[in-house]
């Protein structure tokens, strides 16, 4: 392999030159080379310094033409190209020539990023984010064996002693992308399921979901009961609180549990029911509800605190409830949420 390497690299670098880095590629890819086997090839092959990162796992090789890790000083890379697996891009690799490009430097890099994505995958997990949902569906189902569960889990790359965390999700963001933005640095998976986005993490950082997501994080270390949770927090997702982690409910978890007749005959619940074709009642209920306060609703909602107790004073009239009593508040916020549920 060397040797090859010593040849290729005096080529002109003109189509005979791009025909043998590409053969020069198939011979490592047959041999069935690992990352660094690769790297310590190419950089051969290149004659200055090739670099291979991982996006997933942050993995990065560098490595000098004479096979000697150069991870000090880093140097400015020349260029550059993405690995690629299953359409997700999952790392880069690049070169760091001090001089000019090597008219076949492009064609290098493509042949490495490719090889690299087969050597991920070869000897992963690999670390793409979206999974197959069928792996998913059995890790979190409530109907697998623990022995199925256990493989799944392990197929789709986490450690048998980290739990697991199920997000359910809703959004028009690829679920890849969300997936790498709430865990950047551990394993995360995604997949959709009927019509949910599912996310399985051993770390959710909350504060990183995008705009526009509406996410409920279950809690539970068992990934079968984190899912239920995480499908019952996603219940109650609003634009106003769009992450909704599910031992943060507390006692409203059980509103999920009430029968929907029960909820949609409940006078309360009727009466924000009747609010639904008016967006703006509905919109000022739901920032005095969350507010608490004539002011800080007033506030939330651009208006002066009089044009907001007006309004209260006259949605109060429409459900026949007094809104500005603790009891009233009470049962406005429960009647709001348990509409929203009927929703769902």
């Amino acid at each position: 392999m060397e040797a090859l390497a010593v040849r290729l690299s005096g080529l002109d670098p003109h189509v005979e030159g791009a025909i043998r880095v590409v053969t020069f590629y198939d011979t490592l890819m047959r041999r069935r080379v690992d990352l660094a086997a690769l790297a310590r090839a190419s950089a051969g092959l290149a004659e200055c310094v090739v670099g291979v990162r991982l996006g997933g796992t942050g993995r990065t090789i560098r490595l000098s033409p004479d096979g000697i890790d150069a991870s000090t000083p880093q140097a400015p890379a020349s260029s550059t190209a993405p690995i690629t697996l299953d359409d997700e891009e999952i790392g880069t690799v690049w070169l760091e020539r001090p001089g000019p490009p090597n008219p076949l430097d492009e064609v290098l890099l493509d042949r490495l990023a490719i090889a690299a994505a087969a050597a991920v995958e070869r000897y992963g997990p690999a670390r793409t984010t979206m999974a197959d949902p069928a792996l998913v569906e059995l890790a979190i189902s409530a109907d697998s064996e623990e022995a199925a569960r256990a493989r799944a889990l392990r197929l789709l790359g986490f450690a048998a002693d980290l739990p697991v965390r199920v997000v359910a999700v809703r959004a028009r963001l690829p679920l890849d992308r969300i997936g790498r933005l709430i865990c950047p640095a551990r394993p995360v998976k995604a997949a959709p399921l009927a019509g949910v986005g599912v996310l399985l993490a051993t770390t959710v950082d909350r504060s990183a979901f995008p705009a526009g997501v509406r996410a409920g994080i279950g809690a539970a270390g068992s990934p079968d009961r984190s899912w239920r949770e995480a499908r019952t927090a996603l219940r109650f997702a609003t634009s106003g609180r769009p992450v909704v982690p599910y031992d943060e409910l507390g006692a409203l978890a059980l509103l999920a549990q009430v029968p929907q007749d029960a909820v949609r005959d409940n006078p309360d619940v009727a009466a924000v029911a009747a609010l639904s074709d008016s967006p703006e009642d509905l919109e000022t209920l739901d920032a005095y509800c969350s507010t608490g306060s004539l002011r800080r609703a007033a506030d939330l909602l651009h208006l002066h605190h009089s044009s907001v107790a007006r309004r209260i004073e006259h949605l109060g009239k429409s459900m026949a409830v007094d809104l500005t009593e603790p009891t009233g508040l009470i049962r406005a916020r429960l009647a709001l949420t348990a509409w929203r549920l009927l929703d769902d």
